[in-house]
């Protein structure tokens, strides 16, 4: 790959927060029963990026440690989040958070696991959580091809990433049953759908660390394959990216 996982969004931050999905807010619900979260509980949410979940989490009432490597999307998770007096942005990585041992009552990671070196994390994880602690990891997975556009946007990809093959999720649930290893986690899955203009398309696509970027040799074609899709698939000026939210929680 040619970046390094925690450098890969530097030059997307502004794409990936206007057009990146969020998450369900019954994610929130999923774990207030099933893992008895509570606003009391204290949570490090690893590479939190830009604040997607982190913002969930903080409207419920908990305080927060933002574990983010990356000094762009950081500061732009400390300036979208800047009314929340209960967020701590800390420069960390999943591997090493800088946190206190037992210090968390929840470890979350949201739409960044598979970028981790999965044992240090996993031992980090558990280093800083209190007992019976919990770890959440979920993932917003784009559908490839329960539409003909998305069919298509799959293919787009395929011909034009840079690396887009050697970074999907393909790999997801054995990497993370592999993960919480020898314990279980437990696995549940919500519906998300976010619709755009072609605008909203090309952002989407931009905010990819594997689309090419203005002035690499693949930049003009695949802008033109994707005006191509749009305007065979858009409805009334629009199209419909569908997703699977996956939630992964267990003890550690």
């Amino acid at each position: 790959m040619s970046k390094s996982p925690t450098t890969r969004f530097s030059d997307r931050v502004e794409n990936y927060v206007r057009y990146r999905p969020g998450y369900p807010a019954e994610v929130l619900g999923l774990l207030q029963r099933e893992c008895g979260l509570q606003p009391s509980h204290i949570v490090a949410d690893v590479a939190s990026g830009t604040g997607a979940f982190t913002r969930l989490l903080l409207d419920h009432g908990n305080p927060v440690f933002g574990i983010e490597p990356n000094a762009e999307m950081r500061e732009m998770g400390l300036h979208l989040l800047d009314r929340y007096d209960r967020l701590v942005m800390v420069a960390g990585t999943a591997e090493e958070t800088t946190l206190r041992s037992a210090s968390v009552d929840f470890v979350t990671a949201a739409q960044a696991a598979h970028w981790f070196d999965l044992p240090r994390a996993r031992a980090e994880f558990a280093r800083i959580l209190r007992t019976e602690g919990w770890c959440v990891l979920l993932w917003n997975e784009r559908r490839t091809a329960s539409t003909p556009f998305l069919q298509e946007y799959e293919q787009l990809l395929l011909t034009y990433g840079t690396d887009y093959k050697e970074v999907r999720h393909e790999r997801t649930t054995a990497m993370i049953h592999e993960f919480f290893a020898p314990m279980r986690c437990e696995e549940r899955g919500f519906e998300l759908v976010q619709e755009f203009d072609y605008e909203g398309v090309a952002g989407r696509l931009l905010s990819s660390s594997y689309a090419p970027l203005e002035g690499h040799p693949s930049y003009g074609p695949m802008m033109a394959e994707l005006r191509r899709i749009f305007d065979v698939h858009a409805r009334e000026g629009k199209v419909k990216f569908e997703y699977n939210t996956r939630v992964f929680y267990g003890h550690l």
